[in-house]
């Protein structure tokens, strides 16, 4: 099922894709002097800047695409290591890999995002970042990951494709650290089908980041002329079809995380107090997308029986999501001497097998959520979903 943005495309995507449609546009770049060229991707990036109080923000083709030229706009290359939670999507770990990095995976607490005591311990002279990941729209820890980063001198890229509007204590996820990177998939927070969104206040990394998403073009390049090349660049431009749907969805966004963390309430509130269960840690409840209800069990074995009563599964068997589920890296840390496959981080393992996601706003068995409600979902449906928890957890 997609992402909760998918549910509200209406009139405003329409418009915005018809005139690009009408005014033969479809390129990012176009004529400037010609008025029915409507600019839709320039025009997102200032309002996703705006939106999230930073100078900058660069446009792509996908949210894996947006952690690679935050990745190099930092400079990180072969030998450097990077610091990412071993609970993340497969792309937190890849993007520092084709970048040239090591991936250093670290133990998550019971918010599901990095933890901060694990991080210092995993230090070393080449760590050259640290990218925390709001993992399903909760923000991390970021007071303490900051000072941690901030005693070893180290940047902090936020892998905020699953958080897109959400914030911490006042500020946006992705604006906090020194770049963060934006996922608009189909099952994301808002969608233009794919598309992603790096962002910072950081004019070197924004000229560095837009250069290698542009073929090392300089961000004034004016019109589909060649500009000034500064920087060795691949292609991950956004093109203006896809801009116009973001854009009409980006524009939604606080209204969307506001339904939606009001769905949340409304279901735990219908579920009420379960003996043996606790909901996962969240440190800023009104900053929080509210996309997912995660439960936290006293037991895996506990965990698995009301998940498989109610037709998921635990969070441990997320696919892509898991550390030792995605073969390919696992063998790439292998043949590296790198800790991998299952167990080597027991902590998460151990949260993770007593831990169910019900949807909110995505269900997705690819996240753990095979059950839950949507974001329009009726008073009726949220008490059935409910019940139906209730009734699988004993109570």
């Amino acid at each position: 099922m997609p992402g909760p943005g998918a549910f509200w495309i209406g009139e405003e995507e329409k418009r915005e894709v018809n005139e690009v449609l009408d005014s033969g546009y479809v390129f990012r770049y176009g004529n400037l002097k010609d008025p029915r060229f409507k600019a839709k991707v320039y025009s997102l990036e200032q309002e996703v800047a705006r939106h999230c109080g930073v100078k900058y923000a660069v446009a792509t083709s996908s949210g894996t695409s947006a952690l690679l030229i935050s990745l190099q706009a930092l400079g990180i290359g072969p030998g450097d290591e990077v610091i990412c939670p071993a609970y993340t999507f497969v792309a937190s770990y890849t993007s520092v890999i084709a970048a040239g990095g090591l991936p250093v995976l670290a133990e998550i607490d019971e918010s599901l995002t990095l933890d901060p005591e694990d991080v210092q311990r995993r230090i070393t002279p080449k760590t050259k970042a640290i990218m925390p990941v709001h993992m399903l729209g909760n923000p991390s820890n970021m007071d303490a990951l900051m000072d941690v980063a901030d005693r070893a001198g180290l940047p902090v890229l936020e892998d905020a494709c699953q958080s897109v509007g959400a914030s911490y204590k006042g500020r946006k996820t992705g604006a906090i650290g020194k770049i963060g990177a934006f996922s608009l998939n189909f099952f994301k927070t808002v969608t233009a089908g794919d598309g992603g969104v790096a962002i910072t206040d950081d004019e070197d990394l924004y000229e560095r980041a837009f250069g290698f998403h542009d073929q090392g073009h300089t961000p004034n390049r004016a019109g589909v002329e060649v500009g000034h090349r500064q920087i060795l660049g691949l292609d991950f431009r956004m093109n203006e079809l896809t801009g116009a749907m973001a854009l009409a969805q980006y524009r939604k966004v606080d209204r969307i995380l506001s339904t939606l963390r009001s769905q949340k309430a409304r279901l735990r509130e219908a579920i009420g107090e379960v003996p043996g269960m606790h909901y996962r840690t969240v440190y800023d409840p009104d900053g929080e997308c509210g996309t997912l209800l995660v439960a936290v069990f006293d037991s895996a074995e506990r965990a698995a029986d009301v998940a498989a009563k109610i037709g998921s599964k635990t969070v441990n068997g997320s696919g892509w999501h898991v550390y030792y589920n995605m073969e390919h890296v696992m063998h790439y840390l292998a043949e590296r001497g790198r800790p991998h496959g299952r167990g080597a981080y027991p902590r998460t393992d151990d949260i993770l097998s007593r831990s169910l996601a019900l949807s909110v706003g995505v269900v997705d068995a690819g996240l753990g959520a095979g059950a839950g409600i949507n974001i329009n979902s009726t008073d009726e449906e949220i008490r059935q979903c409910a019940d139906a928890f209730r009734t699988a957890c004993g109570v």
